[in-house]
């Protein structure tokens, strides 16, 4: 009975008119057209969805009536597959073209032995790659006697690793298929094929790959595989009829169908060999359908009843087939009005970039050619000081940098403790910025970085070893101990900061070139086919970043030098004036406590300006009260200054042996020498990198990239623009364009042509249907 049934369905594709043969070719036409110039519409077709143990393959090949593919375990589809599948009556065997990847516009007649052959070899070729998956299909085109009519793209195999560590590996891969696998289900013209290999509906294990894309199962078809297996596996009528019939609540959505459908398909190969159990395609296709009655009889003696019209036609390969194939005739057919509009805009948009390579090719003459260069020198400026000055044209999800991306990428401030500040104390840190702004922002975090920073601690050893000897006497001099010390410590700090800091602001600066070409490839303005030319214009503006950022950082390294080699008092006020009070509190008897600053004073005057200030009018108002105490008497006191000054110079001066009052005076003036440096050096690195290196690219890049074009144009214009490449690429994108263009105008026609006559059929069927 089963087998008058199959004799019966083919038998009505024989009977296909001529119409839906057009409409066939058009659409597989279309498909190939899809992939190989990557057009934004989509054929109706047939997407295979499973894991690698739910015999996604051997399914393909009981669809098709033959066996080609690589079937085993493990992952051995690393390519989907596309298979435009026509049932010809005529082919006694399988009439196969391939589509090269080299040239996909000619098929290439292959055996099912290439063909096998080539799958094989690309699996292979691709499990020795890196990505070990291409989402690139291998279009086949088959016309067999037991072919469906059918569009069907076979996906590589879903894998469910073990969550441990040693399987590292495998769970790479598996995202790499499932990623794959998602991108093709989101083509909404595609109906998802779900494979399951299971007898509880409860495990969604194929099913939850597709609901993140098909949620309602509304455009999916689900398939239980290998039946034969499962059957022995019930014990029970009942757990059959779940099976067959699975509850609303069990299988959610409203699937293709109502329903699943069950398939099995013998095991064995086709060949002449000694392992292969089929010598023929025949026989492999009767084995199917001896295959499809078994299963019915085995469901049949479970249940205790004959199978209802409706389940036996859930049941077998020939009943999927049969489904699958009138099911995309429909989309077909559904599809057609919609197809007509999306090949028309299709045409105008080939239309547009043919015309727009017949005016590139019109062009290429010298004249030409340097206007447009000065051109585009023009509105790349632009872009740039757009940038400099403020946009929230380019994204800042693709183009922008947080505080954490910029130190990753252009270098952190870094001081001699390695440590960095924490980004929550710099302003807008979490935000993804470019251009002027990001530019800004790093300026802030050195002012904020620099600025902050305290004198290093200063060691008894240090100021002993400043002491050293004069070269006219051997006495000891502490303000030049204190100088000696505070540029040493000065210059060691502040040193790396210059360097952090040119290197961030370089790389902000280099930044803006991608951006600006985003910019302008968004208005149309870019020169896409001009690399050798783009080149160029990137090297200089590179080669100007980096010239101007060392030419800056030089100065700021000799405004370095200069304060860290000569200590100018004009700069330390407060230190001269603390350093002379110093002098007047040290001039007292040693039984005056009054006149020596206490140990309290003194870490006042290390705590900063503010405090400095603070000691220094106290110092003035102990002086004062002094010199009231001392009376009127000026021959006494002149005999207290001359007794004060002796003590002075006798303990330090003369003593080596350094006295905590000596090493209290050092520390202060050094800790004052060190702060007015930083101020110094703060305010010249800002000062000098804003007027050193961010103004050039305002007033010297347009005139240094100009006069570079210039030269460039007059020395060498032929390879500044590559013209010999360019016209030989732009003669080569011409003629893939008029080929375009052509398929396109031919398959807009067909499709007119199937709608003309889809149309005329419903004319005539609606007449002939009135009374």
């Amino acid at each position: 009975m089963e087998e008058k049934d199959e004799e019966i369905n083919i038998g009505s594709s024989a009977q296909m008119d001529g119409g839906q043969w057009q409409l066939y070719e058009a659409y597989n036409e279309l498909h190939g057209l899809a992939q190989e110039f990557s057009t934004p519409f989509e054929a109706p077709a047939v997407l295979l969805v499973g894991h690698q143990t739910d015999g996604k393959s051997a399914l393909v090949e009981a669809l098709m009536g033959f066996q080609f593919n690589h079937v085993g375990g493990g992952t051995k589809t690393r390519r989907p597959i596309t298979l435009h599948m026509k049932f010809n009556p005529d082919c006694d065997t399988p009439l196969c073209h391939l589509l090269s990847d080299s040239d996909p516009s000619v098929p290439q007649e292959k055996s099912l032995q290439e063909i096998q052959a080539y799958v094989e070899a690309e699996n292979m070729r691709l499990e020795r790659e890196p990505s070990q998956f291409s989402s690139k299909e291998i279009i086949i085109r088959i016309k067999y006697k037991y072919c469906p009519n059918l569009t069907i793209i076979d996906t590589p195999g879903l894998v469910a690793p073990a969550p441990t560590r040693k399987n590292r590996v495998l769970q790479i891969q598996a995202r790499a298929v499932e990623s794959l696998v998602r991108h093709k289900m989101q083509h909404k013209e595609f109906i998802i094929l779900c494979l399951e290999d299971c007898s509880d509906w409860s495990n969604a294990t194929t099913r939850r790959v597709v609901m993140q894309t098909d949620p309602e199962l509304s455009r999916t078809v689900v398939v239980s595989t290998k039946l034969d297996t499962k059957i022995p596996q019930f014990a029970r009528a009942s757990d059959v009829e779940v099976f067959l019939s699975p509850p609303a609540c069990t299988l959610d959505g409203f699937m293709l169908g109502d329903s699943p459908f069950f398939t099995s398909v013998p095991s064995g190969r086709v060949g002449s060999g000694h392992e292969s159990v089929y010598r023929s395609n025949d026989e492999f296709k009767q084995a199917i359908l001896s295959r499809e009655i078994e299963d019915i009889i085995a469901l049949e003696e479970k249940l205790g009843r004959t199978l209802s019209k409706l389940e036996r036609s859930r049941i077998g390969v020939s009943s999927l087939r049969l489904f699958l194939e009138e099911l995309l005739q429909k989309r077909y057919m559904d599809s057609v009005p919609l197809i007509i509009p999306l090949l028309e805009k299709e045409y105008r948009s080939t239309t547009k970039k043919l015309n727009d390579i017949n005016q590139e090719l019109s062009t290429l003459d010298e004249v030409k050619l340097k206007e447009k260069g000065r051109v585009f020198h023009d509105l790349f400026l632009t872009k740039l000081s757009l940038l400099l000055k403020g946009t929230v044209v380019a994204p800042p999800d693709k183009f922008g940098e947080t505080l954490q991306d910029e130190r990753v990428n252009g270098g952190s401030f870094i001081g001699s403790d390695g440590l960095q500040l924490p980004q929550k104390l710099i302003p807008n840190a979490g935000m993804r910025l470019y251009g002027g702004a990001q530019y800004h922002r790093a300026m802030a975090e050195f002012r904020f970085v620099v600025g902050g920073i305290k004198c290093p601690p200063i060691t008894r050893e240090e100021i002993v070893n400043a002491c050293g000897v004069e070269d006219i006497h051997d006495g000891t001099n502490y303000s030049r101990t204190a100088c000696v010390i505070a540029v040493a410590k000065a210059r060691d700090t502040f040193e790396p900061f210059l360097h952090q800091l040119g290197a961030r602001l370089l790389h902000i600066l280099k930044r803006m070139l991608p951006i600006s070409v985003f910019l302008l490839q968004r208005d149309g303005e870019y020169l896409s086919d001009h690399e050798v030319f783009l080149k160029r214009v990137s090297a200089a503006f590179n080669n100007f970043a980096e010239s101007t950022e060392r030419s800056c950082h030089e100065k700021c390294l000799e405004d370095l030098v200069s304060t860290t080699r000569y200590v100018s008092w004009s700069l330390h006020n407060k230190n001269r004036a603390g350093l002379r009070q110093f002098l007047d509190s040290f001039g007292g008897s040693e039984q005056s406590t009054a006149g020596v600053p206490s140990a309290n004073s003194f870490s006042e005057l290390s705590s900063g300006p503010v405090a400095s200030e603070k000691l220094e009018n106290k110092l003035k108002s102990d002086v004062k009260l002094n010199h009231l105490a001392s009376g009127n008497d000026s021959a006494t006191s002149i005999a207290t200054t001359e007794t004060r000054l002796a003590d002075l110079l006798d303990s330090t001066l003369w003593n080596r042996r350094l006295a905590p009052s000596s090493e209290r005076i050092v520390y202060a003036l050094v800790q004052q020498i060190f702060h007015g440096i930083r101020e110094y050096f703060l305010a010249s690195a800002e000062l000098k990198f804003n007027c050193f290196l961010l103004m050039p690219v305002v007033d010297k890049l347009p005139a240094l990239l100009r006069d570079d074009l210039e030269s460039a144009f007059e020395d060498d214009l032929d390879n500044v623009f590559n013209i010999t490449s360019l016209r030989q690429s732009l003669g080569q994108r011409k003629r893939e364009t008029e080929i375009e263009l052509k398929r396109i105008d031919r398959l807009k026609e067909k499709f007119r042509q199937i709608h003309r006559q889809l149309n005329s059929n419903q004319v005539t069927s609606s007449r002939a249907s009135r009374p």
